[in-house]
This record gives C-alpha cells, structure tokens and sequence, in this order.
C-alpha cells in the first residue's frame, strides 16, 4: 500500500488466502443452496460445511450458528428478536439492559425499541477507563429484564468488558426465573485477539462480522444457545432454519470461515507495536490524553485512542489524509456526526475535549516503520492547529 493504513478497527483488507478460498463461488460453483439439484446441492454443501468449521471455532454447534449479512444486522436480530418474543408471546413489556459505550448498532437498535414500542431500557455507566461494573448489572436486573448486551471489546477505546463476570451475574439471576434473561455480546472487535469460546464466555448469542479480521464486507453471524427463543426478524423463505430468511451468501461465507480460521489469538505483536505508539505519542506531544484502560490486559492490543486538546480530531485528520495517512476520529459508522462521541462522554470527557479525539487502529501490514513515519509529522500537525485554533 502506497498510504500508511492506521484504521484497522474500521475495516481490513480482504487476505489473499481469503480471496483465493472465494473465487470459485462466484462463477464455477455458483449454485443456490435452496435448489434440489446437484449444483445447488453442492453449494448446500458448501454453506453447511462452513457452519460446522464456524461453530467449531466458536465451541458452538452447527445449529447454534445463524448467517447474517453482518454485525449490524446480527445486533438488530438479537435485541429485537429476544424481546419482541416476550412482548408478542408472553405479554411482557421487555427490560433491555445495555452498556453506555455499545456500538450504535445496539444502540440505536435499543433506542428505537424504547421510542417506538416503550419497552424499559437501561444503559449502564462505565469507569472512566470504559468498563462496565459487574455491581452495577446486579443493581439494575428487574423481574421483566429479557436481554442483557456487552460489547467484548469497545471499537473507539478498546476496554475490554469482564464478560466472563457479568454472564455468571445473569446466570445466577436466571436461577430463580422461568423466563430466562438471554446474555448477547457484540465480538467484533474481539474475534481475533481474544477467546471467544461461547462456552467460556457464558454467553447466549454472539455476533461477528467478517470484514474486521481480513474477510469480506456484508457478512457476519450470530450464535444462538440452543433453547434460546427468539422471532426472526427477515421474512421470506425457510434459509438458515426459518431464522434469517434469504438466499445465503455462500462465496462471503466461505470468506468468512477462512478469515476466521485464519484469525490469530495471541495480538502480542500487535500489542507491542501498539505500545511503541502509545509511547512516542504521549511523550512527543504536549497536552495528550489517552483513553480508555492504559496498556494491560483490560485493552485490545490494536487500538490506541487519544485526545488532543485545543484542537478537533477532524482537523487532525484531515492533514494526516493528504499526506497518505489514514485513521479516524471514533466508529467508522457515525463518521461525519457532529455529535461528540458518546463513548467518551460517558467515560466522563466533556464535549470540548471529546472532540479532539483521535483512533489508530493497527492491523497486521503495520509495523514500527509506519509509526515512525507518521511520527514526523503528527507534532508538527497538532502545533500548527494549536496555534490556529481559538481555544488557548
């Protein structure tokens, strides 16, 4: 790559491996898993083989594991699915509890079902390092709670949430109820530097999208612990066991499955470099602050999340941009918001300084190099708008 590619928590490049396991779905063997015939029947194949390997990946069975055209839309289908089964089914008015900093798809998502439908939301707050307080999920657990949504790992600062704690919280309060409180993650930014065994996490339904770990755009998963009930919420044909209606994506899920099995655990090269940048960042330019958990186990090893003072981030990056440098001010799916991130206001930073944040999110092509490059420019950047900027 001719430019220096520091957003890796956006999106990454689909790998070569990736695209190679691809190609012969697109046009050799590009039958509909729905048809009875044989090419049809080989794509059948095809998609259930790439279930058992996902599920086996995610100490899942293959049934457990729903297809979906990403993160997004495995977000929407877990809230909405979980409590519009309660409400439609049993008469409750669901309790949603989610965390403050979530991804706007379950935000969003949350926010709508208490607008449109008046089901109860609670977010909870989070420490000023972005983490959630085990104690402050058992304080808000009502008899009509149905589903409860922490991120593993947060996509603008990088707190990693106890999700291990919390679900033994639900299970403990599920111990007592008939209706059980359903325990969904959002693993995204997670998959490919932590362990996301569902059986040691504890959790009821997990989502993934593909491009954050070397595979395509618009495909993703959801897992969904036997026995836990939902309503689908795409009509339309019988795919993924009457689940998610819609002729499956199969060149994109045989992408997936290959990023997946491809995905390394260990992140400590990525940690290390993360760390190097942390480093000449802090300690090169004056009147830095950096969020969320400072270096250690509670911070995803590629993301490194800072707050310029007196200045915008956009500002920031703008500059980085025309010299071929790419990072990002927040989420890539509120890009261009005028609004101040809501994962750094909850974490206690005012709207002035949460406006001068700045995301590097490293991925595998990086290395010190890029660092080093980007370093002999990012001082001069940030001084030249300090000396522009009207807040002294």
């Amino acid at each position: 790559m001719d430019s220096i590619y520091l957003d890796n928590a956006a999106t990454t490049p689909v790998s070569d491996s990736v695209l190679s396991a691809m190609q012969p779905y697109f046009s050799e063997k590009f039958g509909n898993p729905s048809s009875i015939y044989k090419i049809g029947q080989k794509a059948k194949s095809t998609l259930e083989n790439s279930r058992e390997e996902a599920a086996k990946l995610l100490g899942a069975s293959p049934k457990e594991i729903i297809f979906t055209s990403g993160a997004t839309e495995s977000n929407n289908l877990a809230l909405k699915g979980v409590a519009f089964h309660w409400s439609q089914n049993l008469g409750i008015k669901p309790h949603i509890i989610i965390s403050s900093i979530e991804h706007h798809s379950i935000l969003d998502t949350a926010e709508y079902l208490e607008k449109s439908f008046g089901f109860e939301l609670t977010k909870l707050p989070v420490s000023e390092e972005g983490i959630v307080n085990p104690r402050e999920l058992e304080k808000v657990i009502k008899e009509n709670t149905v589903i409860v949504s922490i991120m593993y790992g947060n996509n603008e600062v990088g707190s990693i949430q106890p999700i291990q704690e919390l679900s033994q919280i639900i299970k403990k309060a599920n111990e007592k109820r008939e209706n059980k409180i359903v325990f969904h993650t959002d693993a995204v930014q997670a998959y490919q530097y932590l362990d996301c065994d569902v059986q040691d996490l504890g959790v009821d339904m997990l989502s993934l999208t593909a491009h954050k770990f070397y595979g395509p755009k618009g495909v993703g998963l959801l897992y969904v612990k036997s026995g836990t009930k939902f309503l689908p919420q795409q009509q339309g044909g019988a795919q993924e066991r009457r689940q998610r209606a819609g002729t499956e994506n199969v060149p994109y899920i045989v992408g997936m499955v290959e990023a997946m099995k491809n995905a390394k655990k260990t992140g400590k090269e990525i940690a290390d470099l993360r760390d190097y940048l942390i480093e000449r960042v802090t300690k090169e330019i004056p009147d830095v602050i950096l969020t969320g958990p400072q270096i250690g186990e509670n911070r995803l090893p590629h993301i490194a999340s800072f707050i310029f003072q007196k200045i915008e981030g956009e500002s920031i990056l703008i500059n980085l941009d025309l010299l071929g440098i790419a990072a990002s001010s927040g989420s890539a799916c509120t890009s261009g918001s005028l609004a101040s991130s809501h994962v750094l206001t909850a974490m206690g930073y005012d709207d002035l300084l949460a406006h001068g944040s700045i995301r590097f999110s490293l991925g595998k092509m990086n290395s010190r190099d890029d660092i080093d490059e980007m370093m002999k420019h990012l001082p001069q950047i940030v001084e030249k708008l300090r000396g522009m900027s009207p807040i002294k």
